[in-house]
């Protein structure tokens, strides 16, 4: 029973950092800076992702642009674009993977060593997909404190971590404890000894014993 809830506890936790790797992909807060202008009105706050980079209105208008072309990109910025598609998508094999080998579901109910590895396979797919977008985020976010700290970058566009990465780190290191988890929830084989020989017992003498 331990190992079951240890086992539900390290899917659900890989399974939320899956879906929060999702959302940090899909945001576009990776990295924020703030402009003010001479005058208030013309305050603005701009954001760039993976995907696209938006500017807010001190109005609280948003205006977002979805980068043109793929070739025009930074290779580091397309290097952590492919390190999380590569994350979300081992992150959803797990899901398959791990959901196959609980022990809550039917599936190879008949054969429960297999069904063991395929809880332990899962979470060793949650632990690599945890560790690309750890990569992915923590390799970005030191670009942007780079940038930040250079003295050559000017004063207004000065980017600081934004949102998405914060919860990419979270998410990612949810996936990660996760699949610990599900590889640790496996009991461990007791030592199996061969059943004891029955000896027959002797026949008790009712009588004297007689030389």
């Amino acid at each position: 029973m331990a190992s079951g809830g240890l086992q539900l506890l390290g899917f659900v936790m890989a399974f939320l950092g899956w879906i929060g790797i999702i959302i940090s992909t899909a945001m576009p807060q990776w990295k924020m800076a703030s402009y003010a202008g001479d005058n208030i009105v013309t305050a603005q706050a701009l954001y760039e992702g993976l995907w696209m980079s938006c500017a807010m209105q001190s109005t609280g208008q948003i205006q977002c642009k979805v980068y043109d072309s793929l070739f025009k990109l930074e290779s580091s910025l397309q290097a952590t674009r492919a390190l999380m598609v590569a994350s979300i998508l081992l992150g959803l094999v797990g899901v398959f993977v791990a959901v196959t080998g609980m022990k809550c579901m039917k599936c190879m109910e008949d054969d429960q060593v297999k069904k063991m590895r395929m809880a332990v396979f899962g979470g060793v797919i949650f632990i690599i997909s945890g560790l690309a977008a750890l990569v992915a985020t923590s390799w970005y976010g030191n670009r942007v404190a780079r940038a930040f700290y250079d003295p050559f970058t000017p004063v207004n566009t000065r980017f600081e971590f934004g949102s998405a990465l914060f919860i990419g780190w979270a998410a990612a290191s949810l996936a990660i404890l996760g699949g610990s988890f599900l590889c640790c929830s496996c009991p461990r084989r007791e030592t199996s000894y061969p059943p004891t020989r029955g000896y027959p017992k002797n026949a008790s003498s009712t009588g004297k014993d007689y030389v």
